[in-house]
This record gives structure tokens, sequence and C-alpha cells, in this order.
């Protein structure tokens, strides 16, 4: 019995030990399948990672340009002259009785150091109020000196410090080059301390002012102007004033590089008047005419000039010899002005246009039809 019992036993043994090699073997080929199934999956993810990166070393700039020094110069030594312009006026709405807060802004540049700061007169036109703000973000409240509607020019005042005014040194226009270096200084939409840079383009335009007289003698300049750098100043490279950004020529109101730049001797010219007077008033020959004689002048006889009507007395035009149309029943004919110191006139805004750049004292050249001749006078203003 004991015998058939041990016999039996080890025939269970076997048997246990069979079967654990068979379920081994069935989980390893479990093991086996779902690696493989997973294996695509889990080399997908591990590509999928990013791999550890550092920050790549900095290779050396070296020395800036010679032209890049230049314009980093010329900025860091004019913007703190350059000023942002914010203006306040108040209107009555014609639907309603209240009054409505407008606001504008522009620029502008310290013009000496008494506190006198140059801007378009469009920038400050129908204002009550009107702030200056430096770089430093330092701002003073302005009062108005003079303006020139006819050259869009306006002079404010404020009580700074002098360290704080910083004059731009005056240039030249009448000797620029077309294609040279030019930069603009302003705070377009807003945005302070912008420069933009670029060339003349163009000189001798004309462009029409605030009061619809023609400016002579405009800088087209393709330098980025958009609204808000009016008033503010052109530069040449030598960081020296060569005009005042006034207006630009684009049909979406946004730079279309055409700008224009009212010219620095001009500008010259007139600002001081503007300290002193309050107001510009361009040296008069002291003769009348009529534009709707003038006009029949050209129609009927083919004639471009100004009629002389009348003549001031103890004026610059009676001083010259002009013969006015009041004299016609003497024996004296009377004058036709063809033009002054070589710009053509055929009405009174020519005429103005052609001294509104002269001082008092100076001596024009006029060109005179008289007895069907051409004859050259002299006037002094």
């Amino acid at each position: 019995m004991n015998f058939q019992y041990e016999n039996q036993s080890s025939a269970g043994d076997s048997d246990v030990r069979a079967m654990r090699r068979q379920l081994l073997l069935s989980w390893f080929l479990m093991v086996a399948i779902v690696a493989l199934l997973a294996f695509p999956v889990i080399r997908s993810w591990f590509s999928s990672r990013k791999p550890l990166a550092e920050p790549r070393p900095i290779t050396p700039r070296g020395a800036l340009a010679d032209f890049e020094t230049t314009t980093v110069d010329l900025f860091k030594e004019t913007s703190p002259a350059v000023v942002f312009i914010t203006t306040e006026s108040r209107r009555r709405s014609a639907w309603s009785y209240r009054t409505q807060v407008e606001r504008g802004s522009g620029s502008g540049f310290v013009w000496d150091t008494d506190g006198h700061i140059v801007t378009n007169y469009h920038v400050i036109e129908g204002a009550r109020s009107a702030e200056v703000r430096f770089a430093d973000q330092s701002s003073y409240q302005a009062t108005l000196v003079g303006s020139s509607a006819d050259h869009d020019l306006a002079v404010l005042q404020i009580n700074a410090a002098s360290d704080q005014l910083r004059p731009i040194p005056i240039g030249s226009s009448n000797d620029l080059e077309v294609g040279q270096s030019v930069f603009a200084i302003g705070n377009p939409f807003g945005l302070e301390q912008t420069l933009t840079t670029g060339i003349v383009s163009a000189k001798s335009r004309t462009i029409r002012s605030p009061s619809d007289r023609v400016i002579e003698d405009v800088i087209q300049v393709d330098a980025a102007i958009n609204p808000g750098n009016s008033g503010g100043p052109l530069l040449d490279s030598a960081g020296r004033l060569i005009g005042v950004n006034t207006a630009i020529y684009s049909p979406s109101g946004a730079s279309a590089g055409v700008g224009f730049s009212i010219p620095v001797d001009t500008v010259n010219l007139v600002v001081p008047q503007l300290i002193t007077q309050g107001n510009y008033a361009a040296p008069k020959l002291g003769i009348e005419t009529s534009d709707g004689l003038n006009q029949r002048l050209a129609y009927e006889f083919g004639i471009q000039g100004v009629v002389v009507i009348s003549v001031e007395p103890g004026s610059a035009a009676e001083r010259a010899g002009l013969r006015d149309l009041q004299s016609q029943g003497s024996e004296r004919s009377f004058d036709v002005l063809l033009a002054i110191d070589g710009s053509r006139v055929g009405s009174a805004a020519d005429i103005y246009a052609a001294l509104q750049d002269k001082r008092k004292g100076d001596e024009v050249r006029l060109v005179v039809l008289r007895d069907g001749k051409e004859i050259t006078l002299s006037a002094q203003l």
C-alpha cells in the first residue's frame, strides 16, 4: 500500500510541475505579444519627447558700423530737445447744450534756452491749453507766444530749468542735395521719441498752409512721417535742424513715403518775429491789384502778370518808380508786374509767396511790362 501511495504522489508532483511550466510559458507568450503590440507606441512616445537643450553661446557683435554709430549718437544728442505736445479744446455740440472736450497731439522742439518751443500751427489751432512733455516725462503747461497760419508755424513757451532746455543747432536748407540722408524725430500716433530715417526726395515743392497760402521751397522726404510727427524736427546727418515736419501725402492718412517739411531757412525767418511780435508780417511792395483784372489780362492778351492799380505813397513800389493805373489819364502808361526776383507773378497770392521769405531792407528785382517792353527795376523792401 505504501508503495502505491508513494508512486501516486510522485506522479502528482510531476503533473503539477508540468502545469506550472505550461502556465509560465503561457504568461511569457502573453507578455511577448503585449510587448510586440506596445513597442510602436512606446517608441513613438520616447521619440516625441523633446531633447534637453542649453542656450547657445552668444556670438560677439563687434563694433557698430560707422553709419549706425552716427545715427545712434544723433538720436542721443537730439532727442532730449524733442517734445510731445498735447492740446485740449472745448466746443459746444451742435445737437445739445453740452460742451465737448477735444484733445489733439503733435510734436515740437526746443528753440532756445528761454523756453520757446516750435511746432506747427495746425497742432495748436483752436486749442485752449497745451502741455509739453519731454523724454524724461517731465511736463509743463505752455502758453502761446505767436503763430503764423500762412507758414504753419507756432511758438509756445514753457517755464523750465535751463538744464532741461537743449536747443537743436540750426542748419541751412538752400544747399540741401537730393539723396542726402535725413532724420525725423517725433511722436507718431502718440508713440513718443520715434526716430525714422530717409533721404531728401525732392526740393522746392509747394504745399498749402492752413490759411490756404502757398508755402514755397518745401522739402520732400521719404522718411516715415505719420500723424503725430507734425511739428517735429527734420535733421541732417550732422544733427542740425533743416526743416519742420508738417504734412504727408497719403490716400490712407498714414505714411506712404512722401512727407513734407517746412525749410529751416523759412523757419529761421519767421520764428524770431513770432517771438518778438506774436505774428509774422511779410515785407510789402505797397501796390494794389485786382485778381479779376489780372485774369482778364491773361485771357485777352495772353500776359501773365499783375496790373498795378495803385501805388502806396512812400512804399517800396513808389521808390522803385512803378506806374499805376490811376495815372492812365496822364501822359504815363501803367505797369504790369511780371516777376519778382525771378519768380513769375500773376496774382496777389503770387506776390505774397515771392516776398514771404524776404526781410525788411532786402532789395528785389522787379520785371515790369511798360509800353510793350520789359524793363527791370530795383525795389528796397
